[in-house]
């Protein structure tokens, strides 16, 4: 450039680029517009232009074809951009765009050497989001960014097989990542070189389920380039999505699904059976449905073992009545990212598997709106000085709060006590006390059971004289003893006894509409609000937790158990935050198989408890409840 130029370039061009580190436009060159701190709605969605890049992951050969494996890149930008405009990206990965096969789950009933029985049975299909269908495009395109999809490894365009989670499904994006830093090389349909000479290099990941998956499993892999991810319902370890504490364990509704039946769903590449076909047979046969140990295939699926790489700031979002993606999996890559430092955010809703667009519209696309501006173009928005955590108490009810698990949390121990007594003093008199374990009621039926019952124990406290709010991973420990059966699990639930109006896992429209973007055709850029669903019901189970006894040591170990021998069981429930209201009882119910979770042995294990040796541990907040 000239130096007589830089004098015509306009202040707010400058400002600009000391923001996003792009360089300064020129009286003809396009530029963002920023008003208030954030990005203005200036360019045209109906004008955007929209491209397919084929990207080759350098490295990767998952089809073993002997050529390196491609991931397809739809990819919607500005048309500002092919007159200078330079734009960050925001990134969805997904294996689904293409939709999914038939596959039948695996058996959950198994016999007494784990062995399973006949009857494969087949599951609903999971949702399929189209390609630019969302809020992505109509919300931000129009702010000055690009919006990518990638294709994963093994589906719809892609090349490769899919293996739901390990190292070269996470290279996929990563590819994408480094070609829109000039770092890999990409094709056009016809096989011609392409440059992303548009974009700033800049990108910000984001996704629901799977989708969210990718982020985690992306950002710890410390690609320059990625600058924040915004994981949603998101998986950080796949163990703990198909196992726990040594069982094997179904993500709630799928019963018998597992890494093998989640990849051959996705597999919908070309001639996918013929260059993948062993690779499935190889899943099926490593993952171990009959002891459920943590092995070197987990190992590879486990984005913990990376986290120390994450460059990334961090904006997570999780249902608290999740149980297809579990509580534990936003927890533990929280307390994680927390020990490093690293730039996060989080909202907790009462709602299922689901986004938050569904669910606060108009406040999530504000905060959103700021991290992206703030991350991806530079612009002090605010959003790093506002509450690190926003936490749905009830139904609609928000709370703001500096962090999560809230301030003022510590741990309160609950002892057992025989006749059901559940008390901040131990019993260590109590009598023991047994069950006996079946494979036919569900855990709603045990809790709904009153007084006594074979098949289970249930402990509670009395009537309680203030609400009691935990937040954070509950732990349950319990001295006990198994014997002439062979169901090797141990489940715990925790309680609210009391009549309330509580969430109950659906959407309900509100009758208004919300336009949040511009419209074009088939996309109005509007959506119908939505609020949580509700019902009066008795009592909530709150959370679960699950033990395979066998491995009550380590989860990668398996160790009998000697019939009759008393032993220490200690393991973790799913992690919450919940308020138990004045008046209601707070609960603990002790039963072996969990028949909508666990696998399925014959019955007639019997457990007998030292409830004067067992307790509950919860982490209780002191102080301000909501």
């Amino acid at each position: 450039m000239h130096p007589c130029k830089v004098l015509s370039v306009p202040l707010v061009a400058l400002l600009v680029a000391t923001l996003t580190g792009t360089p300064p436009a020129t009286a003809d060159t396009p530029a963002i517009k920023i008003d208030g701190n954030a990005t203005q709605p200036i360019f045209s969605r109906a004008d955007a232009i929209a491209q397919t890049v084929f990207v080759e992951v350098e490295g990767t050969d998952s089809d073993n074809d002997g050529r390196p494996d491609r991931v397809a890149v739809d990819i919607l930008r500005p048309k500002e951009t092919d007159e200078g405009l330079k734009v960050p990206v925001i990134m969805e990965a997904s294996p689904y765009y293409a939709g999914g096969n038939d596959v039948s789950n695996h058996p959950v009933d198994v016999d007494e050497n784990g062995d399973p029985l006949a009857g494969l049975r087949a599951d609903a299909a999971k949702t399929v989001p189209q390609p630019f269908d969302g809020y992505y495009d109509n919300y931000f395109v129009p702010r000055g960014y690009a919006i990518a999809l990638v294709e994963n490894l093994g589906s719809g365009r892609a090349t490769g097989c899919p293996t739901s989670g390990d190292r070269n499904e996470t290279a996929g994006p990563r590819a994408a990542i480094d070609w829109l830093n000039g770092r890999a090389k990409g094709f056009d349909a016809d096989g011609s070189p392409v440059e992303a000479t548009w974009s700033t290099g800049k990108v910000g990941m984001i996704g629901v389920s799977y989708n969210g998956t990718l982020p985690n499993a992306v950002a710890a892999t410390g690609v320059k380039g990625l600058e924040t991810i915004v994981p949603i319902a998101a998986i950080s370890s796949w163990y703990d999505y198909y196992r726990a504490n040594g069982g094997v364990l179904a993500p709630g509704g799928f019963q018998g699904e597992d890494l093998d039946v989640l990849a051959k769903y996705v597999l919908t590449r070309e001639n996918g059976q013929e260059a993948c076909g062993a690779l499935m047979d190889r899943l099926t046969a490593e993952q171990d449905r009959v002891t459920g140990d943590y092995s070197p295939l987990w190992d590879a699926r486990n984005y913990m073992n990376d986290v120390g790489k994450v460059r990334a700031s961090v904006f997570l979002v999780h249902g608290l009545n999740d149980w297809n993606v579990k509580t534990k999996q936003f927890a533990q890559w929280w307390y994680a990212l927390a020990k490093r430092n690293v730039p996060r955010k989080i909202w907790l809703h009462q709602g299922t598997h689901m986004s938050p667009f569904n669910l606060r519209t108009a406040e999530w696309l504000r905060q959103l709106h700021g991290w992206f501006d703030h991350w991806l173009h530079g612009i002090d928005s605010g959003i790093m000085r506002e509450p690190q955590a926003d936490v749905e108490s009830a139904a609609g009810q928000w709370g703001r709060h500096a962090r999560w698990p809230l301030p003022g949390t510590s741990t309160v121990p609950l002892w057992l006590g025989s006749g059901s007594k559940l008390s901040l003093l131990p019993r260590p008199l109590s009598r023991k006390e047994s069950f006996t374990d079946q494979k036919t009621r569900t855990a709603e039926q045990l809790v709904e059971a009153t007084g006594s019952d074979p098949n289970r124990l249930a402990y509670s406290t009395g009537a309680l004289p203030a609400d009691v709010r935990i937040s954070g991973t509950p732990t349950v420990s319990v001295r006990a003893s198994l014997k002439d059966g062979a169901s090797p699990y141990l489940t715990a639930l925790l309680v609210d006894y009391g009549t309330d109006e509580r969430p109950n896992g659906s959407l309900v429209p509100t009758g208004q509409s919300y336009c949040y973007g511009e419209s074009v055709p088939d996309d109005s850029g509007c959506t119908t609000l939505r609020r949580l669903g509700t019902a009066v019901t008795p009592y909530k189970i709150v959370t679960r937790g699950w033990l395979d006894v066998r491995n009550r040591h380590r989860p990668d170990r398996t160790e009998p158990l000697r019939p009759g021998k008393e032993y220490g069981f200690t393991w973790d429930f799913q992690p919450t935050d919940y308020v138990f209201k004045k008046g209601h009882r707070l609960g603990l119910v002790i039963l072996s198989t969990d028949v909508d979770y666990t696998l399925r042995y014959p019955p007639g294990t019997r457990i007998t408890v030292a409830p004067g040796r067992s307790s509950l541990r919860l982490p209780v907040v002191w102080g301000r409840l909501m």
